[in-house]
């Protein structure tokens, strides 16, 4: 049995750093949406 996802990134451009904390339970759905070429 999994424990679910647990990821912690960190992305640094042109002097701004965006932190992206990302938790799921096991059996919970998650998604990530965005335009094409956004660096999903």
């Amino acid at each position: 049995m999994s424990d679910g996802l647990d990821a912690h990134l960190v992305v640094r451009r042109a002097g701004f750093d965006l932190d992206l904390p990302l938790a799921a339970a096991p059996g919970e759905v998650v998604a990530l949406l965005g335009p094409n070429g956004a660096g999903k």
